[in-house]
């Protein structure tokens, strides 16, 4: 093992490999490491595993969406080839990405890091030195402090499941809870409980159209419980107690699984980040506009520091402009944040971009509000879809998008085209000119504006 770099890369996902991948086609000696195999929390225990999994409850909603519309089948989902078909991907990614790292000429390590100075670590024993570190490892949990949490299964035990539980309650209403209550149960659970404290699961999205995802979601048939506060988890045998606090009074939950979905918080605990001279907060490590910590020989991006919204493609351009200050050795590049669309993937799903009807309220912007159900309108009745709306708010004078939020089928690409749209300063009437295929759901965007 080397001993002396010029770039030390702790974490081996988004946010880091294209640091480490930059500095190395510039001839630094670049080392990455991550205590688990490389590729990050979205390609393997996240967003990519997840939806290869609602990739086959798809098929189960689109069946019974064209049930007595022509198509004749009856669908049921084998979990554990499910789980196989996600390994598919999963399991290639790790040897792929650290082939592709050791090409570049990067020492691929694995291990638990941690600063030993502000220009060391101690990984496995060795002490590792370098001009100047990147730090991108992610997010993880968060901490509940109630009693039996060590009873919670974590989002990575989820997608690993061998067989599907019958009875499974989600600890959270957020994007894990919902998107897995959502497969799980269309993969044939019986009882499915979502506990979310808050007045509505997903809050960050719009509420009117998540008062439609909560509709969905009764149909469904999981039994979705807000204002519910978790108090306790206890085991006993092979099954779990749960008990709630709501308005009402004391509940119980009992179950055969029950997961954490409560959201995540920066995973920098073990880094022993003080004697490196970086200070962090409860956001995450402390970077300024160029990605460059309060030790201006280390850097960070994506879910361990306190900068853009806690997504991958936001992690990958904020791990580009930290690569570019690197090997400019000064900060020649900030990162500017573009519109950045979110989408929950349940099913329906629901997407959101820009500003909320309240905080552009809060801005004191004057603003149209453009927001009707489609459950009626042809890209919806083609595919039986019931849960479908918008929401646009168009500000008045300029004509700009000031936020747009959707829901049903193809809203995960609907979103990405406001996001351009917006992103070059498109007015609505810009929007309506624009002549898209048809009959396609981006040929609806004209009509939402």
């Amino acid at each position: 093992m080397k001993s002396n770099y010029d770039l030390i890369v702790i974490g081996g996902g988004t946010g880091g490999n294209g640091v480490a991948r930059m500095a190395a086609n510039a001839g630094w000696k670049v080392a990455s490491i991550d205590s688990l195999p490389h590729g990050g929390t979205c390609a393997l225990r996240g967003c990519d595993p997840k939806k290869m999994l609602i990739a086959v409850t798809e098929g189960v909603e689109w069946a019974k969406n064209m049930k007595g519309k022509g198509l004749e089948s009856e669908t049921s989902v084998n979990w554990s080839d499910m789980i196989a078909f996600k390994r598919t991907f999963t399991d290639t990614m790790p040897p792929r990405i650290e082939a592709g790292l050791d090409k570049a000429g990067i020492d691929v390590m694995h291990g638990a890091a941690r600063f030993t100075g502000p220009d060391s670590i101690e990984l496995n024993g060795e002490t590792l030195r370098a001009k100047h570190f990147h730090i991108a490892t992610g997010a993880r949990p968060m901490t509940l402090n109630i009693p039996g949490e060590e009873h919670l299964a974590t989002s990575t035990d989820f997608l690993e499941l061998p067989e599907r539980p019958d009875r499974i309650a989600f600890v959270g209403g957020g994007f894990i809870a919902m998107e897995f209550a959502h497969i799980v149960k269309r993969a044939g659970a019986g009882e499915v409980t979502v506990l979310e404290m808050m007045d509505r699961p997903v809050s960050n999205f719009d509420p009117d159209l998540v008062a439609m995802l909560v509709e969905a979601t009764a149909e469904l048939g999981v039994d979705l419980r807000t204002q519910a506060k978790v108090l306790s988890i206890e085991k006993q045998g092979d099954e779990f107690t749960v008990t709630v606090e709501r308005p009402s009074g004391t509940e119980t939950v009992t179950c055969d699984l029950v997961v954490h979905g409560t959201g995540r918080v920066p995973n920098i605990d073990g880094l022993n980040l003080e004697v490196a001279g970086v200070e962090y907060g409860r956001r995450g490590i402390k970077v300024n506009a160029a990605m460059r910590t309060t030790n201006p020989a280390i850097f960070a991006a994506g879910d361990c520091a306190d900068s853009g919204l806690n997504l991958t493609p936001v992690s990958a351009a904020e791990g580009r402009i930290a690569g570019k200050n690197l090997l400019a050795g000064k900060n020649a590049r900030e990162v500017k944040y573009p519109p950045i669309p979110s989408v929950v993937f349940t099913l329906p799903m629901v997407a959101t971009l820009g500003l909320s009807e309240a905080t552009a309220k809060e801005q004191g912007l004057k603003f149209d509000v453009h927001f009707e159900k489609t459950d009626g309108w042809y890209s919806s009745l083609r595919v039986g879809a019931k849960w479908t709306a918008y929401k646009v708010l168009v500000e008045q004078g300029t004509g700009k998008i000031l936020g747009a939020h959707l829901i049903g089928p193809g809203s995960e690409e609907q979103i990405n085209l406001f996001a351009m749209a917006m992103g070059a300063g498109q007015t609505a009437n810009q929007i309506k000119a624009m002549i898209f295929a048809y009959p396609s759901y981006a040929s609806d965007i004209g009509s939402m504006v």
